[in-house]
């Protein structure tokens, strides 16, 4: 899932300042993340980062890719445990008497 970037689940929350963030980041994290998601490359830059991947040790991942997927965990962590705290809540209450 987290190689699918037009797949990945937008979860956003309004933080403490009132700024529409991803789950789990911070407003500048969230800014990365969605720089990062959907970069806007011209045609002329495009093949220059095409020759920049090759070079790269890991074919296929550059220090953009690398960086995406630890935000996109980040953010995948912090919703599961949302989701479970949330689920958690909405449990009814047993009571034994």
């Amino acid at each position: 899932m987290v190689e699918a970037r037009k797949d990945a689940p937008r979860r956003y929350i309004l933080n403490g300042a009132g700024q529409r963030v991803l789950i789990g980041l911070t407003s500048s994290e969230t800014i990365e993340f969605e720089r990062l998601d959907n970069p806007r490359v011209s045609s002329e830059s495009a093949s220059s980062l095409q020759e920049e991947r090759h070079e790269e040790r890991r074919p296929g991942q550059n220090e953009s890719d690398r960086r995406w997927s630890e935000l996109y965990m980040k953010h995948e962590r912090a919703w599961s445990a949302w989701m479970a705290e949330s689920r958690a809540r909405l449990q009814p209450l047993h009571v034994l008497s």
